[in-house]
C-alpha cells in the first residue's frame, strides 16, 4: 500500500534543466521515500510514456505533463492513476485544441488528480474535474535565513521563456529613470533558444546593469537571493510559483504579475501586484518601490512577518500522502 510508480519527463535530476516542475517532483520523490513509501521513479522522454505503464499494476503517480502527451496510458492503466497537475495546458497562449483535449482525457481518466495551487485546482472545475476528485497540495518551503538586502538589486528566477515574462521586465527596466539599480536573470535557456537568445540580446543593452545566469542551484542561488532586494515575476502564466515561494522563506518583498496562483502564493503582504505582460505597469511598480523608502520599508516588514506561516515540503507530503492513500 506504500508503494508508487512516479511517471516523470526525462532529466528530472538534471541540473541544467531546473524547473519549478522538476523541483516539485523531486521534493515529493524524496519526502514520500523519507517516510518510508517505495517510489519507483520512471523518467520518460516525449512519446515514451506508454512503456512507462506498460507493466504498472499498482498505483501510478505521473507527472501531468507526461500525462497529456499520453491521455491512452492513463486510460489503459491495469492500476489506480493519480495524476499531478502542475499547470493546465489551455493556461498557455497558442497552445492546440487538440493538445487540450489530450490533457482533458488523461484527467478525465484518473483516479485521482493533485493540483499545486488552489488556482490550478479550479481551472481543473471549469474544465469539467470534479472538485471532489482534485486534491490541493501546493508548494513548500526550506527553512532560509532572513535576507537583509536593502539596495536596489532585482532579481527574477525561471526558464527564459515567453511565458516567464522576461521580455515584459527588460522592457520595464528601460522605461525606468535612473541607473542605480542592478538585475540578474538566473534560469535556463534551453526551453525556448530562440526567445532566450532576444532576451541575451537585449539584456546587453542596458550596459551591465541586466546579467543572465544561466542554471544556478544550492549556494550559487542562495547567494544571489541573499544579494537581491527584491524579487520580480513578470509571468504570463503561473501556477502558484515557486521563486516567489523561494523569496517569501527569505523574507525578501515581490513584485509579480496578478496572474494564474500567484496572488496565493503572496498572501499575508509584501507583495505588489500588476496587470501582467503590462510593462507600463510593472514599470511604475518598480518606480515606486525605488523611490519610496517607505514603501520598501512596508514591503520588507510584511515579508519578514509571514515567512513562520509558510507551509513547508513536509506539509505539502502530508497532502500528497493523503492523496495516494
Amino acid at each position: 500500500m506504500r508503494h508508487v510508480i512516479f511517471v516523470v519527463p526525462e532529466g528530472m535530476d538534471d541540473p541544467l534543466r531546473v524547473s519549478g516542475g522538476n523541483v516539485y517532483d523531486r521534493e515529493v520523490r524524496d519526502g514520500l521515500r523519507r517516510r518510508g513509501w517505495t517510489v519507483d521513479v520512471r523518467e520518460v522522454a516525449p512519446g515514451g510514456v506508454a512503456t512507462a505503464f506498460a507493466d504498472a499494476t499498482g498505483l501510478v503517480l505521473v507527472d501531468g505533463l507526461c500525462a497529456a502527451g499520453a491521455p491512452e496510458a492513463v486510460e489503459d492503466a491495469a492500476g489506480p492513476v493519480v495524476v499531478l497537475a502542475h499547470m493546465v495546458t489551455a493556461s498557455f497562449p497558442g497552445v492546440t485544441s487538440a493538445a487540450i483535449e489530450a490533457e482533458r482525457r488523461a484527467l478525465a481518466a484518473a483516479h485521482r488528480v493533485i493540483a499545486t495551487s488552489r488556482w490550478t485546482a479550479a481551472e481543473l472545475e471549469r474544465s469539467g474535474i470534479p472538485a471532489a476528485r482534485v486534491a490541493v497540495a501546493p508548494p513548500g518551503t526550506h527553512a532560509a535565513s532572513l535576507a537583509a538586502a536593502q539596495g536596489r538589486e532585482l532579481l527574477c528566477v525561471g526558464v527564459i521563456a515567453p511565458h516567464k515574462g522576461q521580455d515584459v521586465l527588460l522592457d520595464a527596466l528601460a522605461e525606468l529613470r535612473g541607473d542605480d539599480w542592478t538585475c540578474v536573470l538566473v534560469g535556463s535557456p534551453a526551453p525556448a533558444p530562440a526567445f532566450a537568445r532576444q532576451i541575451a540580446r537585449d539584456a546587453s543593452a542596458f550596459g551591465g546593469r541586466v546579467r543572465m545566469t544561466g542554471v544556478l542551484t544550492g549556494a550559487a542561488l542562495a547567494d544571489e537571493y541573499a544579494r537581491s532586494a527584491v524579487v520580480v515575476a513578470p509571468s504570463r502564466v503561473e501556477s502558484a510559483g515557486m521563486a516567489i515561494a523561494d523569496a517569501r522563506a527569505r523574507g525578501i518583498p515581490v513584485i509579480a504579475a496578478d496572474v494564474g496562483g500567484i496572488a496565493d502564493t503572496v498572501s499575508g503582504g509584501g507583495a505588489i501586484l500588476v496587470r501582467p505582460g503590462d510593462p507600463a505597469a510593472l514599470a511604475h511598480a518598480l518606480g515606486e518601490w525605488m523611490t519610496d523608502p517607505a514603501l520598501r520599508d512596508r514591503l520588507r516588514r510584511e515579508a519578514a512577518g509571514v515567512r513562520a506561516a509558510l507551509p513547508s515540503w513536509d506539509d505539502t507530503i502530508d497532502l500528497i500522502e493523503a492523496a495516494l492513500s
